[in-house]
């Protein structure tokens, strides 16, 4: 009844249906989703640290073709969808649900700050989604049992120590702590103030406050009339700036002065004058002395990007974890969240940072530096190691006043 052109007609027809149909062959990009604080008081933070990293990654992977999966033979290249979590956990928790669940993204990216890593973790780690952590490091995430989850950033248990050791050294007698009221400062506080102890040095203060406080003074005046030797603030940047201010304007100087997240961007020194923050503290930190890589990432960035290098906290480790990611999913030759997780668990790639790899508890440990220090421009790592970058200012020079516009 049907010829044989009609039977090799019908099997070239069956053929090629396949062949658009196929799951493997029809993709055609990389799709990573994003809950990010692009506006609310996170935002400005976001924006000056890991956010411009992630953006650098996916144009430089784009540039070079994209991502090689062999589970579909060719380079997919990655676009980036980003939604406003508007710097609040509850919504950042329901757009991460929509990304998994409605978006159907390949990957997830992470949120900014600690508390909201913390929140995310979990969700991504129940619905198998890896999460490589960002911005954001609560030691509370190392007790729970989340096998996709990995720590990126040093933190409060490996920095303060690191911390306590330099103002032991440099010759610190005395700190008060103050600290926002949240998981951010309260780990800080938690991990300090017994290692200043420990050191020796007296703890004459410590003091929490609420998050977005708006009127430092009160704090700084009540520590200065304790006549403390260090001032140290656990809270992010607004708090870094607030402090910063107005110690400038009521003349209120300490012999150290520390602010966990905010001396490490540059819109710190560029707001203030490089020659105002002479000797202020941070935590971090690198520079581009630090890894042979390190310079290179620096150029690549002022390059490709609209604004300058500005994050000497975590931007280094940003970055350098997502090389390690993209050598991972071309080794695992899949996007199969549960093959690529054991690549990244068990295998060490070469990044901007140097040797990057996690240990058995998924925590990246080869940290470039815990805390730095503005020094004529550069923030050095003045670590008491052999990562140091160079020697500790002390005391601080005192305010020369703001810088002019």
């Amino acid at each position: 009844m049907f010829g044989k052109k009609f039977f090799f007609g019908l099997i070239f027809f069956m053929i090629a249906v396949l062949f658009v149909s196929s799951p493997c062959l029809a993709k055609d990009k990389i799709v990573i989703g994003q809950p990010f604080s692009l506006s609310g008081p996170l935002a400005s933070g976001a924006a000056s640290s890991s956010g411009p990293f992630y953006k650098l990654w996916v144009k430089q992977v784009n540039a070079d073709g994209g991502i090689y999966v062999e589970e579909y033979g060719k380079k997919l290249p990655v676009e980036l969808i980003r939604y406003d979590d508007k710097s609040d956990v509850g919504t950042m928790t329901k757009l991460l649900e929509k990304l998994i669940l409605e978006d159907e993204v390949d990957f997830i990216f992470p949120p900014w700050s600690t508390a909201m890593l913390y929140a995310a973790a979990p969700i991504c780690n129940k619905h198998g989604y890896i999460l490589i952590g960002g911005a954001g490091g609560a030691v509370k995430l190392k007790d729970l049992d989340l096998p996709y989850f990995f720590q990126v950033l040093n933190d409060a248990e490996t920095q303060m120590p690191e911390l306590a050791e330099i103002f032991a050294d440099i010759g610190v007698k005395s700190a008060a702590v103050v600290y926002r009221g949240d998981l951010h400062g309260i780990e800080y506080s938690e991990f300090s103030i017994p290692e200043f102890k420990e050191k020796g040095i007296e703890v004459k203060m410590q003091q929490s406050y609420s998050p977005g406080i708006k009127d430092m003074s009160s704090l700084m005046k009540k520590a200065k009339s304790k006549n403390v030797d260090a001032f140290v603030v656990h809270d992010y940047p607004g708090a870094t700036m607030l402090g910063t201010s107005q110690a400038m304007e009521l003349g209120i100087n300490f012999k150290a002065l520390h602010f966990n997240v905010g001396p490490c961007f540059t819109f710190y020194p560029n707001t203030f004058g490089s020659e105002v923050v002479e000797g202020v503290i941070g935590c971090g930190a690198w520079n581009g002395k630090s890894t042979p890589g390190a310079q290179d990432l620096i150029d690549r960035f002022n390059k490709n990007m609209d604004q300058k290098m500005p994050d000497y906290w975590g931007g280094l480790f940003y970055y350098s974890s997502l090389q390690h990611f993209r050598q991972a999913i071309e080794e695992a030759g899949t996007l199969d969240q549960e093959k690529i997780r054991d690549v990244m668990a068990s295998k060490t790639y070469k990044t901007d940072l140097g040797d990057f790899w996690y240990n058995e508890d998924r925590i990246f440990t080869n940290h470039p530096g815990q805390i730095g220090q503005w020094q004529n421009g550069v923030f050095e790592v003045i670590d008491t190691g052999e990562k140091r970058t160079a020697e500790p200012i002390y005391p601080k020079p005192k305010w020369p006043g703001k810088k002019k516009k």
